[in-house]
């Protein structure tokens, strides 16, 4: 796969498209089954990438009460 990367262009666009809940505090708690960092199962972690932008929104929108943070932000916000 080619990738151009003239001036003006990000090679990393798909990062700053697509919703992510993820903090980068990757763990899975053993009696919640979620990841402390963004409050996801397992399922909803490995499947994200295939998940289409309204599937990720939905998801986002119960995490803050999964995780009783409040708001959780995603990378395109």
């Amino acid at each position: 796969m080619k990738v151009d990367n003239k001036v003006g262009q990000n090679p990393h666009k798909y990062l700053e498209t697509t919703s992510s809940p993820c903090t980068g505090l990757c763990r899975i708690d053993e009696i919640s089954g979620l990841c402390v960092g963004c409050g996801r199962t397992r399922a909803e972690i490995a499947g994200w990438r295939a998940m289409s932008e309204p599937e990720r929104r939905a998801i986002m929108a119960v995490l803050a009460r999964r995780t009783g943070r409040g708001s959780v932000q995603g990378a395109a916000d």
